[in-house]
């Protein structure tokens, strides 16, 4: 009797590991795939010659899609059931990635920026429903854990993509004499990702996870106006705005970065790899950040941290070669802690108005669509290398919060 309870407790529990196992398969995938655009920009700027601005607009379509889809996303997560909406979430990221192949073969930009915006809406289904899930995929005390042991594996897509992405992109096209042959090199890759979201789907309609009650009443419904008489919610809400928009500029930006004689002057295949030491630094930098918060303060430790991404980007601006390089590049360091930090500082002593508070913080990721935009403005404007003070300034805000802006009181 006894071994066969044993038995039977055991299934249940390695069930649940291959749960999130796949859970947190999707973390990877959904950090490969908004890091690849960094490779992307340049790429179908080359294709399409055009202006910073316009190439900044796969970061408008793809942000912007957060924004957009980000609260019906919500209430389709409630009506279907988190797999079911996993399992949505997956084909509809699925069908963005083989528009590409019609975007390609028609040699029209504006498909592009269509199918980046229905890939990024699959991605927004998915991270409302896996996000919560994997919170409840054991016990609760294990929870931030679990929660930050999947972001490291976003953490780890977003800094393979860069090196995937240019040596199919780059080397790929850049034996290719024709623009049309150029625009088709996407097509490998992007079917590839297809192929893999469906094989995903189809493992997410056969497993069992858990559906509490608790979160499903919660999850993701539209902010009430009472949450907005939380001061450091509020300022909270702008850092990640400033946040997400400024290390999305600046990663969108690197390849070009590179490339500039006066930088290093780095074919696009090879600025590409560099790519990855960016993303790589953020990485890196969670597990340091972790053990540093042991002993510093979250709130202090990021204003330290914003403090010294202003003074690498401003020795950025004002040299050039390797300092200006390296420089640039060390800022992925220190952004690592930056996002879940300030946001568990903003959602602190929410209470029962929790996940309504995090349901406006996911709104502000919007910042990734917008300011990018706005650099790439200031790149055809006053060059490249001057509007990296753009991101200068939202760091400059991000110092502010972690020092006064994120002290808890009522507006």
């Amino acid at each position: 009797m006894n071994n066969h309870s044993s038995a039977t407790a055991d299934k249940p529990q390695s069930n649940q590991r291959f749960a999130l196992i796949a859970l947190t398969s999707l973390f990877f995938m959904w950090g490969f795939i908004t890091s690849l655009n960094d490779i992307l920009i340049p790429h179908l700027k080359g294709v399409f010659d055009l202006s910073y601005t316009q190439a900044m607009m796969i970061q408008m379509c793809f942000f912007g899609a957060y924004f957009i889809v980000s609260i019906p996303a919500g209430t389709l997560v409630k009506k279907v059931g988190f797999q079911r909406g996993i399992g949505i979430g997956l084909m509809i990221a699925a069908a963005g990635c083989l528009l590409f192949i019609a975007a390609a073969k028609a040699q029209k930009y504006g498909i592009f920026l269509t199918a980046l915006f229905v890939l990024a809406a699959g991605i927004t289904i998915l991270q409302v429903a896996a996000n919560p899930l994997v919170t409840v995929m054991g016990p609760a005390k294990t929870a931030s854990s679990r929660l930050t042991l999947s972001q490291a594996f976003n953490a780890l897509g977003t800094t393979v993509a860069p090196i995937v992405g240019g040596a199919l992109l780059f080397t790929v096209a850049g034996q290719y004499a024709t623009k049309a042959q150029e625009a088709e090199s996407v097509i490998v890759p992007y079917i590839g990702l297809a192929i893999l979201l469906v094989v995903l789907a189809a493992i997410f309609t056969r497993i069992s996870l858990p559906t509490p009650s608790n979160i499903e009443e919660e999850t993701s419904d539209a902010p009430s106006a009472s949450i907005l008489q939380h001061r450091h919610l509020v300022l909270g809400a702008v850092a990640i705005f400033m946040y997400v928009g400024a290390e999305v500029a600046i990663g969108s930006l690197l390849v070009n970065f590179f490339g500039l004689e006066n930088i290093a002057g780095l074919a696009e295949a090879d600025a590409a790899h560099y790519v990855a030491y960016y993303w790589g630094g953020a990485m890196v930098g969670r597990f340091i950040g972790a053990a540093l918060m042991q002993r510093i303060s979250a709130s202090l430790l990021l204003a330290i941290n914003a403090l010294a991404v202003i003074a690498l980007i401003a020795s950025a601006i004002v040299n050039d070669g390797l300092v200006a390089m390296w420089s640039i590049l060390l800022v992925g360091l220190f952004n690592s802690i930056m996002f879940p930090t300030i946001f568990s500082l903003a959602l602190k002593d929410l209470g029962p108005q929790t996940s309504r508070g995090s349901g406006f913080l996911c709104l502000a990721i919007v910042g990734g669509a917008i300011l990018p935009v706005l650099q790439g403005y200031m790149a055809d404007s006053i060059g490249l290398q001057i509007s990296f003070i753009l991101p200068a300034l939202c760091y400059l805000y991000i110092a502010y919060y972690g020092v006064l802006g994120s002290k808890t009181k009522a507006l």
